[in-house]
Order: C-alpha cells, then structure tokens, then sequence
C-alpha cells in the first residue's frame, strides 16, 4: 500500500485534539510536502524525520510523498508530528505492518539519529487517548508525565526503531524510566511572621474560603513573608487540581516538572510584567502567570505599579475562572482559577502613617497613587488588611505554626465542600440567599456598612462569603452580628473609608 493513516494529537491550550496523519507516496520527482495548515516548526520536520529514517536503517523513499495533517481547518505547531510523519512513511513504503497502527496513537519530536525527544503536552494526550480506548506511544522522556493519567495505556520509546518494533508487535512494554513523582513539603512556615495578628487572621480567611487579600502597609513590615506561607496554610490538592495544575504547565513553556507535582503553585510576576505575561498571549497562544497559579496563589507586590492594563485584565479570570486568548486564525482557552494576594504601600513613599516615618506626599499624590488600582477591581479582592509597623520588642514567644492553621483551615474547607459543593468565594449569587442568610440585626449592620462605605452589591455579597467563612472557622452554623462586622472591618480601602464607620 502507498497509502497510511496515522493517528496523533494536537495541542490547543490544555485540549488534545485528535489529527490524522495520512502519508501518499506516488511515483514521479522526488518531493515531500505536508499540508493541513502546518506552522514553521510541522514545515521543519522533514528533514529531521528524512534523516532520522535513514539514521535508524530504514530506506527513504525517492518518490513524491504528501503529508496531509487532518482536520485542515486546525493549525498545527510544535514538532510532536514528527514520529506520527515517520511512521507513516514506513507504513506506506511497506516497512511497518498497518494491522496495529489504529490501536496506537503517537507524538514525539525526532533526532538527525532516530532518538526521540520531549515534545510537552503528554498529559492532555494522555487523558485524552485512555478516553479513546488506545495505546499512546511517547518518548521516554515524557513518560512521567504521561503516566499521572490513571488508567492510560502508555508505550515510551527511546527512538524510532523500538516504536517500529512495538507496532510490528515485536516489543513487550516496559516500565518508564521516570518513578512516580513525589510530593514536595513547602519551607515557609507561619511560625515565622511575629504578632501581626490581623494579617494573620486575615490570611487565615483567605486560606479558608479562597478570598482574595490586599495588604496595605509600609515597606519591610511583611507582606512579602505573609503571602509566601499562604499555599503553606491552603488545603492540599484533591487528585483532579493536581491534574488540571500538571497540564497548564505541561503545555507552558516551563514544562512539566514532577518536583510541583500536588503542590499548589505560588507565583509572583516582576511588576514590569506585561499583560501578555500575566494573562498569555503569543502568536501560537500559551499560558500566563494567572493560568501556571491555577489552583494556587497569585502573588502581586507592589500593585499600584503594574500597568493599569494589566490589574484590569485580572478582573473577567478573577470572576470566571478561566482566559480565553484568540488570535486571527486560532482561539485558545486556560484554566486560571486563581487566588490573588497583593501588597501596596499606602503613599508614593511608602511611610504614611508610620510614626517613624517623614512622609511629605501630598493628598493629591495620595490620592492618584491609590486611584491606580481601579474601584472594580478592589470590589473583586475580598480582604482588605492594614500590615503597620510595629514598634518594640518583637521577640514574642513563637507564633503559631502553619500546621495548626492548616488543621483548622482543613475543617473550615471541609464544612463548606459538604454543604455548597465549592470554597466559599465561588458561591453564586443564588448560593448566598440559601447559605448566607443573616439576620435582622446583621442585616441593618450590613446595610450601614454599604452607605457608610458606599459598597457595591458586589462589595456586599463579598462582604457576606467572608463572613459566611468566619462563621465556618467558629464551627458556627448561622452568620451573626459579630461574623458580619468582622467582615466588614476587611473592607478599609473602600471608597469613603476613610470618613469612619460607626
């Protein structure tokens, strides 16, 4: 037969399309081309697939080969089609059996030899072939990778020949190479941040019902410290957001790395960062720092200083929970269910209100300082938390550790997964009605508090998942007064905080 069909995978955003690689050689000059919308990288391979047939003692053939990528409408990049391409070719020149090729699928990048390298992306493959029905065929090197996929049929190769003789039915599988990732326990503790006893309740908070956190407070009274032992306190990962976290970096540029695996990812961009950086972006759309936090921590210091473009990007993931990035010929979509923490100065100087400061700016400068973080996008970040300087001896005694913290976070998560199904910050509005009621008194709190304030509704249903959180730390089944006003008294950055609340 001159003809083979092939079948392989794609990569789009954390999605693994399926694409046959159908190979027709037919008499006349010698030429290969490859068709089906194929990028630089598709258009490359092949001279690396020419040379890695010749390299591992199969014959090239000298006739015209076409290389159709199916669908046509779906553009193809990466090298992952190269060992699929290969295959083809040996299948259509009568080197390589066609009886198995439809229970194999196969992506892998060639070597000038034969050897097979990582191309990224195998645990979408993977996830997405056990569905199938099929064995995946995957270099050994991305064979740790493939194998979080519980249940997936995986053949890893070290180069083309051993995948010539799996499909010819002369290979027993063999264990991969890699052993099975390990969990990592995070360093920083919360024994290590002294007094500070608000910050800590609020990170807490934070902890527990997966609210969003601003800190407002001088340099070095640290909000850096805090927001680094915050996935110290968070509840571990459950097996699917280990996953959903294992493919984002899969199909990034950082690749997947078993050192993070079930370790909730902590991220903190430079404030120069871009919003291609921050969101994704790219000609060929990849992930960005709010995606590789998914399921983890976003951390923003010194948040007045990054591009307005940029915070007001944050605003649709830190509602949806997902970015969808489209360019002329292709739309990719990221999973970014993150949880954002910020720090700010309170002025320019960074010394307002610190008794051991000089700060000279003015109300003005105070004011246009403050107003770089937009109203709508304060009304999406939950806890808004004071960090002062503070002054004396600040040996203490040891603080509480984080595995205490944890303990009672766990319980708090726990009670909130049993009676809604999700953390508390995600309840819809719907969800507030059934499990935030509040009553009379703390109806008339909350009331005072938005005129005060002058409080969106989204401010105030943020103001009532907080305190549904409280609640749930106090084991407490109703929200009372006092689980209202503690919520409330998170919200100083609000526009007319400052005019008091009584």
């Amino acid at each position: 037969m001159s003809l083979a069909t092939i079948l392989s995978r794609a990569s789009v955003g954390i999605e693994a399309p399926p694409v046959q690689v159908e190979v027709h050689i037919t008499g006349g000059l010698p030429k290969f081309a490859i068709v089906g919308l194929p990028e630089a990288t598709v258009r490359e391979s092949k001279d690396r697939v020419r040379s890695a047939i010749i390299n591992s003692g199969f014959d090239f053939p000298k006739r015209r080969i076409t290389v159709s990528l199916a669908p046509a409408e779906l553009p193809k990049d990466g090298s992952r089609f190269d060992l699929p391409i290969a295959c083809g070719i040996l299948a259509a020149t009568g080197q390589l059996s066609h009886e198995r090729l439809q229970e194999h699928e196969l992506i892998g990048e060639l070597a000038l030899d034969g050897a097979l390298r990582r191309t990224g992306g195998s645990l979408p493959a993977a996830l997405r072939v056990r569905d199938a029905g099929r064995i995946l065929v995957v270099p050994a090197n991305d064979a740790h990778e493939a194998e979080l996929a519980a249940g997936a049929r995986l053949f890893s190769a070290r180069n083309l020949a051993e995948v010539h003789a799996q499909l010819m039915g002369d290979c027993i599988p063999r264990p991969a190479d890699a052993a099975p990732p390990a969990r990592a326990a995070t360093v920083e503790d919360l024994r290590d941040v002294q007094r500070q006893y608000t910050a800590r309740r609020a990170l807490e908070l934070a902890a527990a019902g997966g609210h969003n956190l601003l800190m407002l407070g001088p340099p070095g009274t640290g909000k850096t410290m805090l927001a680094t032992r915050l996935p110290g306190i968070l509840p571990s990962m459950t097996e699917e957001e280990s996953l959903e976290s294992a493919m984002v970096r899969s199909v990034s540029a950082l690749g997947f790395d078993s050192e993070h695996w079930g370790i909730r990812p902590f991220r903190a961009p430079h404030h120069s960062a871009s919003s291609a950086a921050i969101v994704g972006g790219g000609a060929i759309p990849s992930p960005g720092e709010i995606s590789l936090a998914h399921h983890g921590v976003l951390f923003l210091d010194e948040l007045p200083e990054f591009s307005r473009v940029v915070l007001e990007t944050l605003r649709e993931p830190l509602e949806s929970g997902c970015v969808t990035i489209s360019r002329a010929s292709r739309q990719a979509s990221f999973p970014a269910r993150f949880q954002l923490v910020a720090a700010m100065n309170p002025c320019p100087c960074g010394m307002l209100g610190d008794a051991a400061g000089t700060c000279r700016c003015s109300v003005e400068q105070v004011a246009r300082y403050r107003s770089r973080v937009s109203g709508p996008l304060l009304d999406r970040i939950d806890l808004h938390v004071d960090v002062p300087r503070l002054h004396g001896d600040d040996d203490s005694g040891p603080a509480e550790p984080s595995a205490s913290v944890r303990e009672r976070v766990a319980g708090a998560r726990a009670r909130q997964i049993e009676r809604a199904g999700k953390p508390n910050q995600r309840l819809a509005v719907g969800d507030l009605r059934k499990h935030c009621a509040v009553g009379p008194s703390g109806r008339r709190l909350l009331a005072r508090a938005m005129e005060k304030l002058h409080l969106s509704a989204r401010a105030r249903d943020r103001v009532l998942r907080v305190a549904r959180t409280i609640a749930d730390l106090a084991q407490a089944d109703e929200i009372d007064d006092r689980h209202v006003a503690e919520a409330v008294s998170f919200r100083t950055l609000d526009r007319g905080a400052g005019r008091g609340f009584e």
